[in-house]
């Protein structure tokens, strides 16, 4: 009988070594989860899913990325938030603004959140206790959108010298632009520029300012950083190229959609940086002790094609400096 079971116990260890080797590993859930439409976060949900590769996971095989989109509809991100939670996703990201942040925080408080670019103070707003201890369950990166918007306003001077009259367009609910308001009237003065703001809560709102921007012929638009922003960058290039109009915008894409200059963190490395947050939490880390990142690399990104079309000669001292020029 003893050595029956002798016998038996290496034979028994090596089944139960099969059946382990056979159980499928648990494949990781990533909540995607962005402010506004998939046409316009379709890049950079390319940007991240690239560099979730250069770590070695791949959507389909070792990782699997849930991609939920409110399409500019600040309460629709709530609902999406908690229908992440109940799949029991194991990160959820925040690509776009402030505002899937706070759904997803609300949602959760167990789950950890990356913010992949936020442009807001996370302090301020209230989704980390300090950028070198998040504590909570909230870390990720910034990219530092409102602390620029004095150099943006810079940087659009410098490309029209004659420069004297600014539209602002400003989404006053969102906390991005909470205090952008003082730090571009501050560049304004000193610069000898003359800036009016038109708030914009809606969609719906644009046709009304454009109208009245059409009569008020201001020399230059700056577009304020928000999801709202984003998701209307097409319509907003499109009337500053109709109306002649030279444009500065704190998302690089508006660029691509035709406006004239971009200033800001270098998305990708926020991207990046944000995938090997994830990496780092899906291997164990706590979000609470990962330090949020602020950006170290920026670009001045113009589309030399906009301004030709607009009849303005870009000053080769700015051409230089741009790290980007579309032609």
């Amino acid at each position: 009988m003893f050595r029956r079971i002798v016998i038996c116990l290496p034979l028994t260890l090596l089944l139960l070594t099969v059946a382990d080797a056979q159980q499928p590993k648990k494949v990781p859930r990533i909540g995607y989860l962005s402010g506004v439409d998939t046409a316009r976060e379709s890049a950079r949900a390319e940007a991240f899913r690239l560099a979730l590769r250069e770590l070695g996971y791949i959507e389909g095989q070792n990782i699997a990325i849930e991609y939920r989109y409110a399409e500019g509809k600040r309460d629709r991100n709530f609902e999406l938030a908690a229908e992440l939670v109940r799949l029991k996703v194991d990160i959820i990201v925040g690509p776009s603004g402030s505002a899937p942040i706070q759904a997803a925080k609300n949602a959760t408080k167990t789950i950890p959140i990356v913010m992949m670019s936020l442009a807001a103070d996370p302090v301020q707003a209230g989704f980390i206790e300090s950028l070198a201890r998040p504590g909570g369950n909230v870390t990720g990166v910034t990219i530092l959108s409102r602390e620029l918007g004095g150099k943006r306003l810079e940087l659009l001077k410098e490309a029209v010298p004659k420069l004297v009259r600014v539209a602002v367009l400003d989404v006053p609910a969102a906390p991005s632009t909470a205090r952008v308001k003082e730090d571009i009237l501050v560049a304004a003065r000193a610069l000898g520029v003359t800036i009016r703001f038109w708030e914009v809560r809606e969609t719906s709102g644009f046709k009304r300012i454009f109208t009245a921007l059409s009569k008020q012929r201001p020399e230059g638009l700056y577009v304020s950083p928000g999801p709202l922003m984003i998701a209307n960058e097409k319509q907003i290039a499109a009337f500053a190229l109709e109306n002649r109009l030279p444009s500065v915008y704190s998302n690089n894409e508006a660029v691509d959609a035709g406006g004239l200059m971009y200033y800001g963190a270098d998305l990708a490395y926020s991207y990046r940086r944000a995938a090997a947050l994830v990496d780092k939490i899906l291997k164990g880390a706590k979000p609470a002790d990962l330090p949020v990142e602020q950006p170290t690399k920026f670009e001045l990104v113009i589309n030399l094609k906009t301004a030709k079309q607009i009849g303005l000669t870009i000053p080769q001292s700015v051409l230089y400096r741009a790290d980007k020029v579309i032609r």
